[in-house]
């Protein structure tokens, strides 16, 4: 697809650390004709076929941002890419209230090396810890791709704002109301 200003835009990346509004992200993406989106549409897939997209496609996935040197390999500079952030802080706190989720745990035990006593006293450092880790990969892989930032918390500017980047077309005030309603609600 050409955009307004010529660019050629077949994939859309959508990377983030999780916890920062993707899945509402993904919802007002659903409204995109010209596209088609998901949200952790290949979560559970192997290897070979974990960055098999279509063509013309806005992927939606936290988990991508432990892919970023096979999704480099296999889009490089033929994709575009959104880095959806949230407040580091809020983010945080939000992985520390689903402690018994996976993501979190692992991080603790099994990157970090932590004694179950340490993940019970200190999950939300180690989880800041994550997050800061996570943003710094992102940015370090986006330094020479085309992307633009989006902060969920700026929602009401950056969705129009990338509405026009990508050149979609559809319905754009269902798009809108999608940021009326939160999806995947944390504790936190």
């Amino acid at each position: 697809m050409i955009t307004h200003d010529g660019r050629h835009l077949r994939n859309i990346f959508v990377l983030c650390t999780g916890r920062c509004g993707s899945a509402t992200f993904a919802a007002a993406c659903s409204h995109i004709r010209n596209y088609t989106s998901s949200h952790e549409r290949n979560r559970q897939t192997y290897v070979s076929e974990r960055l098999a997209y279509p063509a013309d496609h806005i992927e939606v996935d936290n988990r991508l941002s432990w892919w970023l040197g096979r999704l480099d390999e296999a889009y490089g500079r033929n994709a575009a890419y959104v880095h959806l952030t949230r407040d580091p802080a809020r983010v945080a706190a939000s992985y520390a209230g689903r402690h018994a989720g996976r993501l979190a745990p692992g991080w603790m035990r099994y990157i970090m090396g932590a004694e179950k006593e340490t993940m019970e006293a200190e999950v939300e450092p180690m989880m800041a810890d994550m997050v800061a880790v996570i943003t710094a990969n992102i940015r370090l892989f986006l330094r020479d791709k085309d992307w633009i930032p989006f902060r969920v918390e700026q929602h009401a500017e950056d969705w129009p704002r990338f509405w026009e980047w990508c050149g979609a077309d559809g319905d754009y005030r269902a798009s809108l109301k999608a940021w009326h309603h939160r999806h995947n609600i944390g504790k936190r």
